[in-house]
């Protein structure tokens, strides 16, 4: 049985090393301090791969601050000389991440990367693990040529310059703000509920999802979007960010007996206005092909800029 979300790894020397790295190569477990330098690989890769840069490095901290989630039992990076120049990480259940700086790509460590991941999770008794990657990049083609299999697709989608998803009129008696700190709870419930309706994996703990959302470095009330039902209870959320000019938005959940009233449009429409509020010159999110919400961003007008696989390997 795959281990919870929630459970907090904490033997580092249950950890495999790194095997078949270059020589000249060092390793170690990586620390919080790291994250401003794992940022930079991560951007680099992103950029070559993309030609675009999403990764900022509040996204590491949020992550990294999880309470379930030790990062020197989890994560190895590979440094030449002092410097960072690569990572992987195992998060807990089948989900890991792990990049090389291009200018070290075709040096075999990403090879030695994937294998410590496969490693990694078997010895923490998950049955496989994935991590996404762009199609046609060098890691899909690494992870394709080691056999890893495409689990899922995901697509990055963008509102096109210039154009603006019309606010989505509201049924009588609901109301949309920002949400209050006694609503955030009811958010991590109805954000969960739904993306549990296609994600198999145990319940993120409110504590973790609060890392990653309400104490997310920069975090400010306006980024937390509720609609609240006549009874004033909250049947959907957004968490929208501005990062690198753009409104993204990392999160937008409809209670599953409250769809097909225009609240997830309402939702989108009013976050990226907020965002725009407060800088943002773009918008963006994120979909995979197990949700089926592709459809919904496609009619408000939005377009995919980036094609994504998970690809995962049985350990």
């Amino acid at each position: 049985m795959a281990p919870a979300v929630g459970h907090r790894f904490t033997d580092v020397m249950d950890v495999p090393a790194l095997e078949g790295l270059p020589a000249g190569l060092t390793q170690r477990p990586l620390v919080p301090g790291d994250a401003a330098a794992l940022t930079a690989i991560i951007a680099a890769e992103e950029l070559a791969d993309t030609g675009e840069v999403s990764i900022e490095e509040a996204d590491i901290v949020a992550d990294w601050q999880r309470p379930g989630f030790d990062l020197a039992a989890s994560a190895v990076g590979v440094l030449d000389g002092g410097r960072l120049v690569a990572y992987a990480e195992h998060s807990g259940a089948d989900r890991a991440d792990a990049s090389v700086h291009p200018s070290h790509h075709g040096q075999g460590i990403g090879t030695a990367l994937a294998d410590w991941v496969r490693r990694t999770a078997r010895a923490r008794g998950t049955s496989a693990v994935g991590m996404p990657v762009p199609v046609g990049s060098p890691g899909d083609r690494l992870l394709d040529a080691l056999g890893w299999r495409v689990r899922w697709t995901s697509w990055v989608l963008s509102l096109p310059e210039g154009r603006e998803i019309r606010p989505q009129p509201l049924p009588a008696g609901y109301a949309l703000r920002e949400a209050a700190a006694a609503d955030h709870r009811a958010v991590w419930t109805v954000v969960e509920d739904a993306f549990l309706e296609w994600s198999v994996r145990e319940r993120q703990t409110f504590e973790d999802f609060a890392a990653q959302v309400m104490l997310r470095p920069g975090f400010e009330p306006w980024n937390l979007r509720v609609v609240t039902d006549p009874s004033g209870d909250v049947v959907g959320a957004s968490f929208v960010v501005v990062a690198h000019g753009e409104g993204y938005v990392d999160r937008l959940a409809v209670r599953r007996d409250q769809r097909g009233r225009g609240l997830a449009t309402a939702l989108l429409a009013d976050s990226f206005a907020r965002a725009r509020e407060h800088g943002a010159t773009r918008s963006g999110l994120s979909t995979d092909s197990r949700t089926g919400a592709l459809g919904l961003y496609e009619r408000v007008g939005m377009e995919a800029t980036q094609t994504w696989v998970n690809r995962a390997t049985e350990v």
